[in-house]
């Protein structure tokens, strides 16, 4: 992961004072929170509408699902490539190529 955006996350989360905040279990349920809310953005109305209607909002709250992921694998000391390099695999395991 882009180290420079770990410390753009850390960094702002610092100069508010929200680190004693951040533990696993909230983490994760902020996660899901931003995770409804994009979801949100496409209720009720196909894709394409809702890219169209809602490009700006669905763009900030993919980036507010990733910021939480990226904080919670920080908080957890996971290597976010590596576990994404595990569960392709896995992936690959349990849905091979026909």
């Amino acid at each position: 992961m882009n180290s420079e955006v770990i410390k753009l996350i850390n960094d702002f989360r610092d100069a508010r004072g929200w680190k004693p905040y951040h533990n696993p279990k909230d983490l994760a349920l902020s996660l899901n929170l931003e995770a409804a809310e994009l979801l949100e953005c496409f209720q009720w109305i196909d894709s394409d509408e809702a890219i169209k209607k809602n490009e700006q909002e669905i763009k900030e709250e993919l980036a507010d699902v990733f910021i939480y992921g990226i904080t919670l694998a920080e908080e957890m000391g996971l290597d976010i490539e590596e576990i994404i390099r595990m569960k392709v695999e896995k992936n690959g395991e349990k849905y091979p190529i026909k």
